[in-house]
């Protein structure tokens, strides 16, 4: 009669039995490699529960320090996401491309996935710096810049944010080279790698882009009709050992969903009970007719404000101003200029102009007009589906019929000429992903181009029906 071994799982049922040469070193990296190649390969699909690391361990007949190491890796690669009580799962993203704006526009293909305002802000903008470069001093705005210079310019931030539903002074404000700048360096200067940040769901991809480059974890905070709850928050705090969260509260990217006042006076709360920061992108917050009150405005010293100019005014004006606590600011500040050195003299001038000028607000009202066509002209080719995201939102989240994912329907789109973005670019760890698409409504060059785009997506929409 044969003896079979204590720890044999010939028979077991695994979800991942993987086969590692244990003569290379070290072994941990080695099945960490294993694990991005099996998901790569599609042995393990997204959402995939892997067995108990104690269990692996048994099985490959290895330290469960060696198998804890490689998760790790996995984890901080964005492969993997855990839960207290949950497990282990290949996340839903594991796939997922998370630079979401292509080096080069794909040709043959209408861009509906990149999120870009239309261009009614170009010739404004142009005007006024050919004015500032008449002036007799124009050679200045190539040099760099002083410190003692931008005091004014700062006046214009404080102008722009208090339109976005925040007061603010001048001693909380610096600058960035745009909102994903701003939050790269925020996260560097105030977390550690291997630490947790909270955030919605789906996210905007440029966090996990960050995260994954400064190997932090996202942790997926429960939400209520899009919004994220603040008792989950505050279950994070207790919980989850969240530094702090990440939110958009005005036209949430991707789904473009707003937080209720309500609901941003409970989270202001709860960062001011557990001291955690929150970092309040506040992208979207000028696309409002009227902004509703900032998070920061009711924990003004718990919130980084970012206001970026690249989604309200023209991409290319590569600016933020960052309303930054006290208890962070000396952090946040070093970061920033190890990451940007100095903001461009030229953009900060032009940016600051434009707004003290109150030409900002023209070029905004502009913006809109044209955005409310646009949708008019959405809705009526996509007014069998549900398709939300108000008339002045520049991106719509549309929810698919059937069964099919938004991966699968991105895929479609691209095969019949048209670039859409999945909900799974979005979605944060273990998170089941919606089955929606992100379509961004005025990345089209015309509005002839747009109809063609939608035409398409209309047409694949009704073969899934």
């Amino acid at each position: 009669m044969s003896i079979v071994p204590i720890n044999s799982f010939e028979n077991y049922p695994m979800s991942w039995k993987p086969s590692i040469d244990k003569t290379k070193k070290p072994i941990y990296k080695m099945l960490a490699e294993q694990l991005k190649q099996d998901i790569l390969n599609g042995v393990l699909i997204p959402g995939t529960k892997l067995p108990p690391q104690r269990e692996l361990a048994d099985y490959l007949d290895l330290n469960l320090s060696t198998i804890s190491k490689a998760f790790k890796v996995c984890e901080l690669k964005g492969l993997l996401s855990s839960s207290v009580g949950s497990g282990t799962f290949v996340s839903y993203d594991a796939l997922s491309n998370a630079y979401l704006l292509e080096e080069t526009k794909p040709k043959h293909l209408i861009e509906m996935g990149a999120t870009l305002p239309d261009k009614a802000s170009y010739e404004p903008l142009l005007n006024q710096l050919r004015g500032m470069l008449q002036e007799t001093h124009y050679e200045k705005w190539f040099g760099y810049g002083r410190a003692g210079e931008s005091l004014w310019q700062k006046d214009a931030a404080i102008k722009l944010i208090r339109r976005g539903g925040f007061e603010t002074t001048v001693d909380h404000i610096l600058f960035a080279n745009g909102g994903q700048n701003a939050i790269a360096a925020t996260l560097a200067s105030l977390c550690h790698p291997g630490d947790c940040i909270g955030a919605d769901h789906h996210t905007y991809a440029g966090l996990k882009t960050v995260a994954a480059m400064l190997s932090l974890k996202i942790v997926p905070i429960k939400s209520e009709n899009n919004e994220m709850r603040p008792d989950a928050f505050e279950y994070a705090c207790k919980n989850e050992n969240i530094r702090g969260i990440y939110l958009i509260p005005d036209y949430h990217n991707p789904t473009t969903r707003c937080m209720s006042v309500e609901n941003r006076k409970a989270i202001a709360t709860i960062a001011k009970k557990y001291n955690k920061f929150i970092i309040e992108d506040a992208t979207y917050h000028l696309h409002k007719e009227k902004a509703l009150p900032a998070i920061a405005s009711f924990a003004s010293e718990q919130v980084i404000h970012i206001a970026s100019l690249s989604k309200s005014i023209a991409p290319g004006l590569r600016l933020a101003y960052v309303a930054v606590p006290n208890q962070f600011k000396e952090f946040i500040s070093k970061a920033l200029y190890n990451l940007n050195i100095s903001v461009s003299p030229l953009l900060a001038e032009l940016a600051a102009r434009t707004i003290v000028s109150n030409q900002f607000e023209v070029i905004i009202e502009e913006h809109r007009k044209r955005t409310i066509r646009i949708n008019q002209v959405v809705n009526q080719y996509l007014a069998d589906y549900m398709c939300l995201g108000a008339e002045t939102g520049i991106f719509r989240w549309l929810l698919l019929p059937g069964k099919i994912t938004g991966a699968e329907f991105e895929t479609l789109a691209a095969q019949q000429g048209v670039q859409v973005y999945a909900a799974e670019r979005f979605v944060v760890g273990n998170s089941s992903p919606e089955r929606a698409v992100r379509i961004s409504v005025c990345a089209p060059e015309t509005l002839e181009e747009l109809e063609q785009g939608l035409m398409i997506l209309k047409r694949l929409l009704n073969d899934l029906t």
